[in-house]
């Protein structure tokens, strides 16, 4: 069992199968995001965003010690910033994310044609996508629209980089309190102009709606692409704070790869010290980060 878990931990998934997680997530959240808006006979409100909010959760549970469970390009930037994950890997889980999105709003468009009541799909899928103006419930202006995706975009991935952060960090926890933080945010920005805070599912969402939707695509990216940098600046200066002194029976992290050990939420346990299995613990004085020495310049590009 120790065996296991340390080949684990020592030779994280491969790539491939890491982008076949990230699009598989992205995917299920969209799905339930879109056709819970869609058909819900609440048309709305807390039960949708909850919903929401539980698909993150379960998402993470059942992905992330494969990919880290990112789901969203602006979590991925977070945790590029943050140097957590290299640049190849992140670019490849952005188009990952992006054509699982697609792929999860299909099916509900293909739902919608399906069911009589529903006259119009595309019109439907409208009333999911995010918008501002006359498309918002609040008629909010674009200044508004992107100042709210800016701030409530930084407060996930800060949630994100903050509950999978080191040894520290809990990991049966982490998906719970970024499903929750989803939540609370997409309630918030329902009524703004049904802000989703992922430029994934703005993306998915608006390849099957109204035209208007994709003429404001570019909003919804570069909001939350400017809180993910602001999040990730931040959460590395936090990480040059002096590191508590090391617990007896602490292992150190794996090194960042790029895989789920580098930008995971839900991580293999520790394993403790034994004499068939010695843990070098010189790995935890080595503050070589092979994804944030790329970021910061000190390797060659």
């Amino acid at each position: 069992m120790t065996s296991s878990v340390q080949a684990t931990a020592e030779h994280p998934p491969g790539l491939i199968a890491r982008l076949g997680a990230e699009a598989l997530g992205t995917m299920f959240l969209v799905l339930v995001a879109v056709g819970v808006k869609i058909f819900s006979t609440q048309q709305g409100g807390p039960a949708t965003a909850l919903a929401i909010g539980l698909s993150v959760t379960a998402g993470m549970i059942a992905f992330g010690y494969v990919s880290g469970g990112h789901f969203n390009p602006a979590i991925t930037l977070g945790n590029l910033i943050a140097g957590r994950i290299r640049a190849v890997a992140a670019l490849a889980y952005v188009v990952a994310q992006v054509i699982g999105a697609v792929v999860g709003a299909a099916l509900v468009y293909f739902v919608v044609l399906a069911s009589p009541v529903l006259a119009d799909a595309r019109a439907a899928l409208g009333t999911a996508a995010a918008g501002y103006g006359e498309h918002s419930a609040a008629q909010t202006q674009l200044a508004g629209v992107l100042l709210a995706e800016v701030i409530g975009t930084a407060i996930l991935v800060g949630v994100f980089l903050g509950a999978t952060a080191g040894r520290r960090a809990i990991a049966a926890l982490a998906p719970i309190a970024v499903g929750l933080a989803t939540a609370v945010l997409l309630q918030f920005g329902e009524i703004v102009g049904n802000l989703p805070f992922n430029p994934a599912r703005a993306t998915g969402q608006a390849f099957f709606s109204p035209s208007w939707a994709l003429e404001g695509l570019w909003l919804f990216w570069v909001g939350p692409l400017l809180g993910a940098a602001l999040a990730g600046f931040v959460f590395r200066g936090f990480s040059n704070f002096p590191a508590a002194a090391p617990v007896a029976g602490d292992v150190p992290e794996a090194g960042n790869d790029g895989g789920a050990a580098a930008a995971g939420a839900v991580q293999a346990p520790a394993v403790p010290a034994t004499a068939e299995a010695p843990v070098d613990r010189s790995r935890t004085a080595d503050t070589a980060d092979e994804a944030r020495d790329f970021f910061d310049g000190k390797k060659g590009q």
